[in-house]
């Protein structure tokens, strides 16, 4: 007889686990040892009866992450400005047997924030997962922007994720525990030219990550930040029509040899949400097919 012990997350499932407990599994030489260890691996990714809110979810990488929350069982709430285009997300979730809803969003207006909040928690009371994924770029020199563009990003990309985690926190911390992840770039290591809002406000949320982390430690609350590379979205196809060169050198400076596309970050969405991810907190994760990785 063999003993296998294992920490797990979240709330209690088929095998009796409980966030926080060590459990453990009694197994016999007939086969049951690998049965049951392949249940504990599930568990550990699995996100039934949990509530996750992807800001900016309505396309692009944020749906990409959003359809992999779902495929774990959460339920799923794609918050942005764009009615329309979230209302067709959540059709095309709900076409694959997903639990899904849209909520109008400005991630700038913290009242806006606040609202989005308090209408997921009184709708499927509770809040698990929050992705603050809602992003904006303005492609121009440094010295050619005027404060009102500055503000626009900064506004989206940073002010946005610090208001959408403050009003996610009573919920979290009252439910014992949660995960935030704060969607970075490659940004948030290098430099551009042509982006500095972007990178500064990409450089910042890795920074805000780290903060959050440190102070929610303590209420059970995980914050990680992802950092996309070159993933194919109508935001870089944009700018690809503005750099003829930009396609072929990203694939020359990518290891993995293409670009990425917005499935590749369900993985990385799944494991930080789950309970896979509960004794990671405050890390900034490439997600670039080695990008960031590559020399000069």
């Amino acid at each position: 007889m063999q003993l296998v012990e294992q920490r797990l997350g979240d709330a209690p499932d088929a095998l009796g686990l409980v966030r926080g407990r060590s459990v453990s599994i009694d197994c016999d030489d007939t086969g049951n040892w690998s049965r049951q260890l392949e249940k504990v691996a599930m568990t550990l990714f699995d996100l039934t009866g949990h509530v996750a809110i992807v800001t900016g979810g309505n396309g692009g990488i944020g749906l990409g992450m959003a359809r992999g929350l779902a495929a774990a069982g959460a339920t799923v709430v794609l918050a942005a400005r764009n009615t329309e285009k979230g209302e067709a997300a959540v059709a095309a979730l709900a076409a694959s047997g997903a639990r899904s809803a849209f909520l109008a969003l400005d991630v700038a207006e913290e009242g806006s924030c606040r609202a989005m909040i308090e209408e997921t928690v009184a709708r499927f009371a509770r809040l698990d997962i929050l992705v603050n994924n809602a992003g904006t770029s303005i492609r121009k020199p440094p010295e050619s922007y005027t404060a009102a563009e500055w503000h626009t990003v900064l506004d989206t990309n940073l002010t946005g994720a610090l208001f959408c985690s403050q009003a996610a926190y009573p919920a979290m911390k009252e439910a014992g525990g949660g995960k935030i992840i704060n969607i970075g770039s490659m940004y948030s290591i290098f430099g551009t030219s042509y982006g500095a809002a972007y990178a500064a406000s990409k450089g910042a949320l890795v920074q805000l990550t780290k903060s959050l982390a440190i102070a929610w430690a303590k209420d059970n609350i995980q914050v990680n930040a992802v950092l996309p590379g070159w993933i194919d979205t109508e935001l870089t196809q944009g700018a690809r029509r503005h750099v003829a060169e930009l396609h072929d050198r990203v694939l020359t400076r990518t290891p993995a040899g293409r670009w990425g596309v917005p499935e590749d970050l369900a993985g990385i969405a799944v494991f930080l949400a789950a309970p896979a991810s509960d004794f990671v907190t405050g890390a900034a994760i490439p997600v670039d097919g080695g990008y960031s990785s590559m020399g000069a």
